[in-house]
């Protein structure tokens, strides 16, 4: 619990006096004010985010974390939750879309076993198991207070070192079968929305199993009665151990000043308990894209943050967070590299 709160005392606001100097900059540079939209809006949030108020580019780093769910056996997902350990193995060969696109965005991809249920070895991942995945929730709480409480340590302690050797932008990942049912509890949960209302088909469910699967939802929060006012009590019973290492990675970000991409409907759910757990870390958050999946836009909205790109996404595993890097930092190099009216003898506005 150290881990976590001495993260969480850590977190401060934006700094406003820079994005008051990005913004100024932003002014007067040779385009009609506003006229590159989120462009704009991104370099300003990034100057408040780190202080600094011409930040430049520098590392990326895509955080996967992976893990198991037993709700699985409600039948809510397509795939059989063994994929969930063959996908690690992809991830780490190079094969998965994510490491495709980081590849594509000069980042790299670090992939961290929280609790899949197999046993996993490759090189390059990063073995952090607090169990073998998560109990079934539609019976009773999926994981005690304490696992909670240890994933979200190693995502802190994952994103802590990652930042140490330089990294400047981080983007969270997702992997872990049945982890759209999980986040469309906690986020019925938090938001107060129904469950038909933030339940998805995940990895394509038809009508039939959409309907098994907002039942499950529905199910497990009747069961649990996790209390939408306590973040840790939500995670714990109705949560997944990858949720809670991405929660952990957004509040290590917040509380080191760095900017993160918040990838899809899994990474957005770990985005509500961060929220939850500090309100100020969603400050430092910046919303990749907007899935397709439904309760997306319901967090998005709760947190007050506005999607990147919409391209009809709905993956996970940090795709839509890759590439959403090339904005970012053509927002940054914008701010940075474009003239000024004064800087090139252009006349400005009157």
């Amino acid at each position: 619990m150290e881990i976590l709160e001495n993260a969480l005392r850590r977190i401060g606001g934006l700094d406003e006096e820079a994005m008051r100097a990005a913004s100024a900059r932003q002014d007067r540079l040779t385009k009609p004010r506003g006229s590159l939209g989120v462009l704009e809006d991104i370099a300003v949030r990034i100057a408040g985010i780190t202080g600094d108020p011409r930040p430049s580019p520098g590392t990326k780093t895509v955080i996967v974390m992976a893990a198991d769910h037993g709700v699985t056996s409600e039948g809510v997902s397509l795939y059989p939750p063994e994929v969930t350990g063959q996908m690690v193995a992809n991830l780490l060969a190079g094969g998965a879309a994510i490491n495709v696109l980081a590849r594509h965005a000069g980042a790299e991809v670090r992939v961290v076993d929280v609790g899949v249920a197999v046993p996993l070895e490759g090189e390059g991942l990063i073995s952090r198991k607090i169990m073998a995945g998560t109990a079934n929730m539609a019976a009773g709480p999926a994981m005690s207070c304490e696992a909670a409480v240890a994933a979200l340590e190693v995502g802190i302690e994952v994103a802590e070192a990652e930042i140490a050797r330089g990294v400047r932008l981080l983007a969270t990942g997702d992997m872990g079968i049945g982890n759209t049912t999980a986040a469309s509890a906690i986020t019925a949960c938090i938001t107060g929305l129904d469950a038909v209302e933030v339940t998805g088909r995940g990895t394509g469910m038809d009508d039939e199993g959409l309907e098994r699967k907002a039942a499950v939802v529905r199910r497990a929060l009747e069961v649990n009665s996790p209390d939408p006012a306590d973040a840790l009590d939500v995670l714990s019973r109705v949560g997944g151990l990858e949720i809670a290492g991405i929660a952990g990675v957004l509040l290590a970000a917040a509380a080191a000043r760095r900017p993160v991409l918040v990838d899809g409907f899994i990474s957005a759910a770990g985005a509500l308990i961060a929220a939850g757990l500090h309100p100020g870390a969603a400050d430092f958050m910046l919303a990749s894209h907007l899935s397709v999946e439904r309760g997306h836009a319901a967090i998005l909205e709760r947190l007050g943050l506005h999607p990147i790109i919409r391209a009809n996404m709905r993956l996970g595993e940090g795709t839509g967070a890759a590439l959403a890097f090339f904005l970012v930092e053509a927002s940054l190099k914008i701010l940075a590299e474009m003239a000024t009216f004064e800087e090139a003898g252009v006349s400005g506005p009157e």
